[in-house]
């Protein structure tokens, strides 16, 4: 896979929810540490995505908030 977004995490799928039109899917990128992600429910099935598969948290974003109490 090549791609040109410079943050790729591996990651295992933790959980699927799927909705009538949108899925959620939990990414464990390490022990304790989560990624979520909504997706259109196509997108998952042609995923073939189950829980324990390998996937990838492929990030890309032009701006980073950062807040603070």
């Amino acid at each position: 896979m090549k791609i040109s977004a410079r943050n790729v995490l591996k990651s295992t799928v933790k959980s699927i929810v799927k909705g009538a039109v949108n899925t959620e899917v939990v990414l464990e990128v390490a022990p304790g540490i989560e990624i979520v992600s909504v997706i259109t429910k196509s997108s998952a099935t042609a995923l073939k995505l189950k829980k324990g598969k390998t996937a990838y948290a492929v990030i890309k974003a032009s701006s980073v908030l950062v807040a603070v109490d």
